[in-house]
């Protein structure tokens, strides 16, 4: 029990403070990660429910794309194969030099990639159980368009896409692991790391498990009071 507490310690001893800096570059993804992918699931939502072909088209191809990859891959070529084009087009504008790219900025763009294609499905299904008369009565009001989705549509949106949202951000949370494979210094990584060194895998990976699980049960209990404030409208009705 002393030799794990020492191995979990701050300081020179220990690996805590490395486990804590994977804990921050964790949540700092998903945090990052998370207003990309509701913008663009909205925007994909919105071609997906457009009355002009061309879009609902791209639309459903683009959710058809990411949502039938597996994650691994979408990450393998964001990260990969945004570097080769970016080296591809300096060779051929004749400089030659070699490209990283960041890890933190090809899993965030990744995983935005991903959970927009699922949040476009949420917001879809929201938009479709909003009544059309809600649209008529904006109009009928003098609201412009964007008037009527701002003020009228979005806050109804938001709150029946909600519980469908509050899920995919609990999977984006447990998938910011998967940038681990691309050498970003997550807590999956981290603890890794210390496993190996340390030839205390079970330790590690065990902390890191009931850290995951801390996170998701603090997700929970913000997800179920941000609720609770969305229907507060409901309540006084």
């Amino acid at each position: 029990m002393n030799e794990a507490l020492t191995l979990l310690s701050f300081g020179d001893l220990g690996w805590g403070d490395e486990i804590a800096l994977g804990v921050l570059v964790t949540i700092s993804l998903a945090i990052a990660t998370l207003p990309f992918g509701l913008v663009l699931g909205f925007v994909i939502a919105l071609g997906k429910n457009s009355s002009e072909p061309s879009l609902k088209l791209a639309a459903n191809i683009y959710t058809t794309i990411f949502r039938g990859l597996p994650e691994l891959l979408t990450l393998f070529l964001v990260y990969f194969g945004v570097q080769i084009a970016i080296q591809k087009g300096m060779t051929f504008i004749g400089i030659d030099a070699y490209v990283e790219v960041n890890s933190f900025a090809a899993g965030m763009v990744a995983l935005a990639l991903v959970f927009s294609s699922y949040a476009s499905e949420a917001f879809l299904s929201a938009f479709r159980g909003i009544p059309y008369g809600q649209f008529e009565g904006g109009f009928a009001l003098g609201l412009s368009r964007y008037q009527t989705m701002s003020l009228v549509i979005l806050p109804q949106l938001i709150r029946l896409a909600l519980p469908a949202l509050g899920n995919l951000w609990l999977i984006l949370l447990k998938e910011t692991s998967l940038v681990s494979v691309i050498g970003l210094a997550d807590l999956v990584r981290q603890a890794g790391i210390a496993a190996r060194v340390t030839k205390e895998p079970f330790l590690f990976f065990g902390v890191a498990c009931l850290i995951y699980l801390v996170l998701a049960m603090i997700s929970s209990a913000g997800l179920v009071r941000i609720e609770r404030w969305s229907k507060q409208g409901d309540a006084a009705r």
